[in-house]
């Protein structure tokens, strides 16, 4: 019996012993990487809030600082199911840019990302080390509102993550979110400003869940960051203990480049910090109706919340039931219309993408000319 089972042992094919001994081989050493990176790993800053609620100016003026250097809208983070498929891991640097442009966007050299990463968390601190370190500065981190409900995502992929949120009223947001729609079609989605507007009780839930977490958060509000810049970024630099500069005050001196391209960041990559508050335009009677209601019902149920604090009182009645689960309805079908995309881009070959944008745009790389004019590190197309 035992000379009958080495002869069957003895009948496995080599080739598969070997396989087997590579991918045990890998599995080993990825996880020596990935702890190795745990351990000296920067701890990032992410900076979020709604769509246009004052993120890009914040992320301009940290920038200036000598010891941080923020992405500009990576959005890695929600491509995340392309580290859950070991074999996507490998491309991912081509993939990343291929969605948003970072790599070339922000200068990064595609050479040194090229090694696979253990996960993620891996893959954007050697991108964000590599990012910060150009410049000479300590710190990396990202700014973005895609974000709004990704915060306990990120604190868990990056547990000494840092975390700024801003807050802008509703009523300023949509009335830019309309503004904006008029150049750049991201934002002429439709219900956009009703996305907008429910994103930022989201973001509320996630603000109240890292806090719950123990995670850092410092909050502010757009008008403070405007209105008396000084004070508030002084209030920043506390909470990333680093020292207060001048320089996180002016925006003459920022580092924009890797801002997207188009009309409706010409704000953002002024010279001046400028409130449109002043020139606020009327919003569509509907909209400022929903506006209303919710400003009353959130007033009423989180009154120590930042964004409610600076609310006026309007007499405006609540949102009934029937209306905020249609609300809800809207909102979860637009959350879906965002996530969708990006599993599947995540699980098709960039060759599948760019057929398609072939199809749609008649160029492959229309959707990189729209955001930098910058050439592509895509090593192919």
């Amino acid at each position: 019996m035992s000379r009958t089972r080495s002869a069957i042992h003895q009948r496995v094919p080599t080739e598969f012993k070997t396989r087997s001994d590579e991918l045990n081989t890998e599995a080993l050493l990825e996880s020596e990487v990935s702890t190795r990176d745990q351990e000296c790993r920067i701890a990032p800053i992410f900076v979020v809030g709604v769509w246009r609620s004052g993120t890009t100016l914040l992320y301009s003026l940290l920038n200036a600082h000598p010891d941080i250097r923020l992405f500009y809208e990576s959005d890695l983070p929600v491509l995340w199911p392309m580290f859950r498929i070991p074999w996507m891991r490998k491309t991912w640097f081509d993939k990343w840019e291929y969605w948003n442009a970072s790599v070339s966007r922000h200068d990064l050299d595609p050479h040194r990302l090229a090694s696979r990463p253990a996960s993620l968390a891996g893959a954007m601190d050697r991108a964000g080390r590599q990012y910060a370190e150009e410049k000479g500065k300590k710190v990396w981190g990202c700014k973005s509102p895609s974000y709004y409900d990704r915060l306990v995502y990120l604190a868990r992929e990056f547990p000494q993550a840092r975390f700024i949120v801003i807050w802008r009223d509703p009523e300023e947001i949509c009335s830019s979110v309309i503004r904006a729609a008029a150049t750049a079609q991201w934002f002429a989605r439709p219900r956009f400003t009703h996305k907008a507007l429910l994103a930022c009780k989201t973001l509320k839930q996630q603000c109240n869940r890292l806090q719950s977490m123990g995670a850092s958060v410092h909050q502010i509000h757009y008008r403070d960051l405007v209105g008396d810049t000084s004070n508030t970024m002084q209030g920043i630099c506390e909470f990333l203990q680093v020292p207060f500069t001048p320089a996180v005050t002016l925006l003459n001196k920022a580092d924009r480049s890797a801002v997207f391209e188009g009309a409706h960041h010409s704000l953002a990559k002024g010279s001046d910090i400028v409130s449109r508050k002043a020139r606020h335009e009327p919003l569509p009677r509907a909209l400022n109706q929903k506006i209303q209601r919710y400003k009353a019902l959130w007033k009423a149920e989180s009154g120590d919340w930042l964004l409610c604090q600076r609310f006026s009182e309007t007499g405006a009645t609540k949102p009934g039931i029937l209306e905020r689960a249609t609300d809800q309805f809207w909102f979860m079908m637009s959350r879906l219309w965002d996530v969708a995309p990006r599993i599947l881009f995540c699980i098709l070959p960039t060759s599948a993408w760019q057929r398609y944008r072939r199809l749609k745009y008649k160029d492959a790389q229309w959707v990189h000319r729209q955001l930098t004019k910058k050439p592509t590190t895509l090593r192919r197309d």
